[in-house]
């Protein structure tokens, strides 16, 4: 499990100015957790933030006692992407989380050697799990597609022991199509002009005195 040193922000001391010491503006809260404003590190919170995204548990010391979190949402400065500011969402003990996981495409379908085309319709499914379960994402293997019209529904993901599926089960998740060759089709024909005739050029007063 991640962990990360946290500390109390002074609220007289601006956002700009935490940034310049290195230190990256935060704020916590939960179910149980009244909103706390809070200051990380930022190597360390960009480090975790790479590793965890938002479907890993993280432990934050340093505010009361170790507090279960996830990264609920994260504000990136828009040219260098660093980490402007961090939301913290304190995880309510012995109470399972509903959550959007994402889907992790494994496994190569025998339909795509054949030239069909595999067709990846959902990117991300919505469980409810244990927090001591959340998975970072769900294998979704495509080796079971073989021909047009398979297909891989919601309810065929595998969960964690403790997790239920919150997306439709019959939502599906991958299918193989027929690959179709589009054939191009000449608009119109081009016809050639008729050359035209050139009209004789009227002879010269040089040429008619020679015939003279």
């Amino acid at each position: 499990m991640l962990a990360l040193e946290v500390k109390t922000r002074d609220e007289k001391i601006s956002s700009d100015a935490l940034r310049a010491e290195g230190l990256i503006p935060a704020v916590l809260y939960g179910p149980k957790e009244a909103p706390a404003s809070i200051s990380i590190d930022g190597r360390q919170l960009e480090s975790v933030w790479r590793e965890a995204g938002e479907t890993t548990v993280i432990t934050l010391k340093g505010v009361g006692g170790d507090k279960d979190t996830l990264i609920h949402d994260v504000q990136l400065h828009p040219l260098t992407s660093k980490i402007l500011h961090a939301d913290f969402y304190v995880l309510e003990k012995g109470k399972k989380i509903e959550i959007s996981v994402p889907l992790h495409f494994i496994g190569e379908a025998p339909a795509e050697k054949l030239g069909h085309i595999i067709v990846k319709a959902l990117h991300e499914v919505e469980i409810e799990v244990a927090p001591a379960e959340l998975p970072h994402n769900l294998d979704v293997d495509l080796s079971t597609l073989s021909n047009v019209g398979d297909h891989i529904t919601a309810d065929m993901i595998k969960l964690p022991a403790s997790a239920s599926l919150v997306t439709d089960a019959h939502e599906i998740v991958a299918s193989v199509t027929a690959f179709h060759e589009e054939k191009v089709e000449v608009a119109a024909e081009f016809v050639a002009a008729p050359a035209t005739e050139v009209a004789d050029a009227p002879e010269t007063p040089a040429a008619e005195e020679k015939k003279s």
